[in-house]
């Protein structure tokens, strides 16, 4: 009985070496991933809009400042309407 229990331990000895030369045998591959560029731009377009959902529509402390100025009647002047004019014709590329 002796000498069988010691020929059970040399098959696990044996399991163990099979084992391992198995694992060796595994190939490490990476993995990868690849963005459309459709989905690029989508994805800018819904942050685009997050951020246009987010801001307001009215800037008060603006709306304010150009209350106060306008309560100044020597605010209204050529320049200021010549750099009104000029910031708006270059707002719309002209």
């Amino acid at each position: 009985m002796i000498n069988s229990i010691n020929n059970v331990s040399q098959v696990n000895n044996v399991q163990n070496l099979r084992k391992t030369e198995n694992t060796s045998k595994v190939s490490a591959s990476t993995d990868s991933i690849s963005v459309s560029a459709e989905a690029k731009e989508m994805a800018e377009l819904y942050y685009m809009d997050k951020v246009a959902q987010e801001t307001p529509d009215i800037r008060a402390d603006r709306v304010a400042e150009v209350k106060e100025k306008l309560k100044d009647p020597n605010y209204l002047n050529n320049a200021v309407f010549t750099s009104a004019a000029d910031n708006f014709l270059s707002a719309l590329g002209l």
